[in-house]
């Protein structure tokens, strides 16, 4: 009996110190266009993951994620939006016609990713990641809505996470970028 608790103790340790130090590099997700992106491809640069909908009153955000993009995405920065339809509906679009929306009425040209679930039973592995702290070792951060954003830094590790009413261009973001 001693040793089965010293062995479900051991086990539990082991999955928590792997969960720890599972890193955002250990994905891969589909673009917009259906091709799979090894998350690695980003090591060594801060990153910005936003879960986008076309149509939210968050929208406008598009714009400033585009800015944040292009006044940062030199050093060694980059944004990655993931639409999701998860609230209200709010983006029915296929991929093409997201990425049409996207480009047409905000000239988006960050890494979008393919829609996915960002919460629920379906949730993408991605989001669990994001939003469990037993599986990045950080903190719990629940997706509220459209447009909530998660910074992970250049070595993959998740820093903090903003709701969908925090400005992309916020002095929080964008200290964070800089540093």
């Amino acid at each position: 009996m001693k040793t089965f608790f010293i062995t479900l103790i051991l086990t539990i340790m082991v999955t928590t110190v792997q969960a720890q130090q599972k890193s955002f590099y250990d994905f891969t997700v589909k673009t917009i266009d259906g091709k799979d992106l090894p998350l690695s491809t980003f090591k060594g640069k801060k990153v910005l993951v936003v879960n986008v909908a076309s149509k939210c009153g968050f929208t406008p955000q598009y714009a400033k994620l585009e800015e944040l993009y292009k006044t940062y995405g030199k050093n060694n920065f980059v944004v990655i939006g993931f639409p999701a339809n998860n609230f209200l509906h709010q983006e029915p679009g296929s991929n093409e016609e997201i990425k049409a929306f996207c480009t047409t009425n905000y000239g988006v040209t960050f890494p979008m990713m393919a829609k996915i679930s960002v919460k629920g039973k379906d949730v993408a592995p991605l989001y669990q990641w994001l939003t469990q702290k037993s599986e990045n070792g950080v903190e719990d951060a629940k997706v509220g809505w459209n447009f909530h954003k998660f910074l992970i830094d250049e070595n993959g590790k998740w820093v903090a996470s903003y709701g969908s009413t925090t400005d992309p261009m916020s002095e929080e973001i964008v200290g964070w970028i800089t540093k």
